[in-house]
């Protein structure tokens, strides 16, 4: 009898490229004769595609292979079923993504029970992975620090989509060429390599045909899309190329590092019909000494000038972005002129987070470090202002009538949709007052809201 396909259950953790990753090997091993997509309790491989970017994603990855792991040396479920009897009777145990990237031998010490890490740039050798035996390291193609390095830039044409039918994430580039202090990234996944336009093309009509409605551009830094191509194409132009795509409604843009951020691709935003007026902008800090702490290759001023214009030019557009408190040399009057300018330009959703000193960042041995009680209690300040302003915007939202994207119904059996300044997984939702087919547009009337989230009917 031919060998039974065996059974691989997945944890994808982290962002959209991550995502987008996960969503890749699967198809990858689903082509090479495997059953994707089973519980970890039915499962003969897992496989845990991990997020290395802070201290906190990281003790959630150790926490999932830890738990996986578990599973392999007790040889059973936790409730007590027998696990599956691919690979000796018990589930090999696959760890994949940044972390894998970033820790392997120190993931293989701290779990030992890991069959098998590959990294970032070589998620194809994910079926060998899987199906192999004994140990398996891949990272061969992942140093990204050496001098003058190639690093090749993959196709993710043919996915094994996770996200719903008509919403998809479109990764435009690979890595990041900026130097910001305080980011592993580049050390991780390399520096900026942009897929041709014309691979970027492809894809987005795929991810179409395959009924997707909604595309949301993601990169680690999608502003500079282009300019290793040697002037062939910039992130302007690639906007307009996919604005003329059949069957597209929504193209949104993600992951804009403010430093290239060009008048020409405002010009585009406000141009092209399927781009709707949202943009995630990271600023990370606006006072002018920790900007320059950070690497950022910006200034409060030109942010403050890069802001304005896009809110002269899309009078509409819907901001989101991120901060980090508690940076190295963040005192009290630097986290104050960031307070104070959250309350005034007032974001339409902000995430704040506390400065993880990453090993082997400038950041990290900067003199300043601010302690840990202090880095909370600007965080928790800044969020309770944000929560201020977004719950003044919702009540100025009632009775406007919004084009609705019905998502389906979340776990607790509410309907939910998104207007096109929400993004998926990110952002607050729209709560529909009755049930409505997802993946289809309605023009429905905001009648309140419950907290973030907006109430429609």
């Amino acid at each position: 009898m031919p060998p039974r396909a065996p059974k691989v259950a997945l944890v994808s953790l982290g962002c959209p490229k991550n995502l987008i990753d996960s969503e890749r090997m699967l198809a990858l091993l689903a082509e090479g004769g495997c059953v994707v997509g089973a519980p970890a309790s039915r499962a003969d491989v897992i496989l845990i595609n991990t997020c290395g970017f802070l201290a906190s994603a990281r003790r959630e990855s150790l926490e999932a292979i830890t738990e996986a792991v578990g599973r392999k040396s007790r040889g059973k479920t936790r409730h007590g079923v027998p696990a599956a009897t691919y690979c000796g009777g018990v589930p090999r145990v696959v760890v994949a993504g940044c972390l894998a990237t970033r820790d392997a031998e120190a993931l293989y010490a701290a779990a030992p029970g890991i069959d098998a890490i590959v990294g970032v740039n070589d998620r194809d050798e994910i079926l060998y992975a899987v199906l192999g035996k004994g140990r398996i390291t891949r990272l061969g193609r992942c140093q990204p620090a050496s001098p003058g390095r190639n690093l090749p830039i993959a196709s993710d044409a043919g996915r094994f989509r996770l996200t719903p039918r008509h919403t998809a994430y479109l990764r435009i580039a690979e890595g990041c060429s900026q130097q910001c202090t305080f980011c592993t990234i580049p050390a991780i996944r390399g520096p900026l390599r942009s897929k041709p336009p014309q691979m970027v093309l492809e894809e987005a009509a795929e991810l179409i045909a395959d009924g997707a409605v909604e595309l949301n551009i993601v990169g680690q830094d999608t502003t500079s899309y282009g300019h290793d191509l040697g002037g062939r194409c910039d992130l302007a132009m690639l906007l307009r190329r996919l604005d003329s795509l059949s069957g597209l409604r929504w193209l949104r843009l993600m992951y804009a590092y403010p430093r290239r951020f060009s008048r020409r691709l405002i010009d585009a935003m406000a141009d092209c019909p399927r781009v709707v007026h949202y943009l995630d902008l990271p600023l990370q800090h606006v006072a002018d000494p920790i900007l320059r702490r950070m690497g950022r290759g910006t200034s409060r001023r030109t942010i403050e000038t890069l802001l304005a214009s896009l809110r002269r030019r899309m009078g509409d557009v819907v901001i989101r972005t991120t901060f980090i408190v508690g940076f190295p040399g963040e005192g009290d009057k630097e986290f104050q002129e960031l307070l104070s300018f959250v309350r005034d330009f007032r974001f339409a959703a902000l995430g704040a987070f506390e400065f993880s000193p990453e090993e082997g960042t400038p950041a990290a041995r900067m003199p300043g470090q601010v302690p840990p009680d202090v880095k909370a209690a600007r965080a928790e300040e800044l969020m309770l202002a944000q929560q201020e302003i977004a719950f003044q915007a919702n009540r100025r939202m009632a009775g406007r009538e919004l084009e609705i994207l019905v998502d389906g119904v979340d776990p607790t059996g509410r309907c939910v949709g998104r207007y096109y300044g929400q993004a998926p997984e990110v952002d607050s939702v729209c709560l529909l007052k009755r049930r409505r087919l997802a993946g289809r547009f309605h023009r429905l009337r905001v009648v309140g809201w419950d907290r973030y989230d907006l109430v429609v009917n």
